[in-house]
């Protein structure tokens, strides 16, 4: 059992991989998952996909949004995954997005620094939920900012995060990418518009060699980059990014979960053969997030030669 810390990095690099936590792609067999409290979720407008909401007249409800999240974690257990909950704080009212407090790495978790106000207390919960597992923390942020959602584990060896200035700073990039670097890892980073909250609205891993990209809104670059490895793309049409349909979560043995009401991607992973688990979280999206945001995977099969 690795002793818990609060920073087990090697400056210089040749850090040891967790033994019993931690992952080195996005689409490894998921078994442990660290999902965010509903509690003392409401909608914020603070984003793109929350105003649309209200623009739409769409109203929150607590009692669905609550009845859709235990749903969910059904859904994850029923697939053989361990679920593990954030501890609540009600002056946290978006840590149900468990996504982007903290990323995973094969060498443990970072814990990331937030960009909005009424978020940048989640650090404390789940700097203790770690605690509370035993699972030794690889760094923290301290230089800008760097959300979650924005961070993707693609393959063994690869890392993509996107980031546009604002949930993710150029400067918070610049100082995890230096760590990770150091590991023997490639950094892949993609600047974008802040209008698309985070890279996982636009970009998700499927499956090995398979992702859901929005080819519309992405530089023809970031597309190149995936088929020169040789990773077969799903377009979404941008109509569906504003409803969050490519923020998927990749379970590992060939089945994916996205939300019940992404019928279009649902199809397309099936005619490729994927298994689809499709809770309804519909009154959750419009707050900014889905499936993919509301988990942080704590532990994947490794799916790397090496590892």
């Amino acid at each position: 059992m690795t002793e818990f810390t609060l920073k087990r990095r090697q400056d210089e690099g040749g850090t040891e991989p967790l033994r019993d936590w931690g992952m080195d792609s996005e689409y490894g067999p998921l078994r442990d998952v660290l999902i965010g409290p509903v509690d003392n979720f409401s909608w914020r407008t603070g984003n793109a996909s929350a105003r649309r909401a209200e623009r739409l007249g769409m109203q929150f409800d607590y009692r669905a949004a609550a009845a859709q999240h235990a749903e969910m974690l059904d859904a994850y257990r029923h697939a053989g995954v361990n679920t593990h909950l954030i501890p609540a704080d009600s002056s946290l009212p978006y840590q149900i997005y468990g996504r982007d407090s903290s990323v995973m790495t094969p060498w443990g978790p970072i814990v990331t620094q937030m960009y909005s106000p009424w978020r940048r207390g989640e650090w404390a919960p789940i700097v203790k939920k770690y605690t509370e597992l035993d699972i030794p923390i690889y760094d923290i942020v301290t230089a800008g900012s760097l959300e979650g959602g924005d961070f993707m584990v693609l393959e063994p060896g690869v890392i993509l995060c996107g980031y546009s200035g604002e949930r993710t700073s150029e400067a918070g990039f610049r100082q995890m990418k230096g760590w990770i670097e150091k590991e023997g890892w490639e950094v892949k980073g993609y600047p974008f518009d802040p209008f698309f909250l985070h890279i996982d609205v636009l970009v998700a891993m499927l499956a090995e060699k398979l992702a859901a990209v929005c080819v519309d809104a992405v530089e023809p670059e970031l597309v190149q980059w995936f088929r020169d490895r040789n990773i077969e793309i799903i377009d979404i049409p941008f109509p569906q990014v504003l409803e969050l349909g490519v923020n998927v979560v990749a379970l590992g043995n060939e089945s994916v979960m996205l939300p019940k009401a992404n019928r279009d991607l649902a199809e397309k992973c099936r005619a490729r053969g994927l298994e689809v688990i499709d809770p309804d979280i519909s009154m959750i999206t419009p707050g900014g997030g889905g499936v993919h945001c509301m988990c942080q995977p704590l532990r994947r099969d490794s799916v790397s030669k090496t590892g």
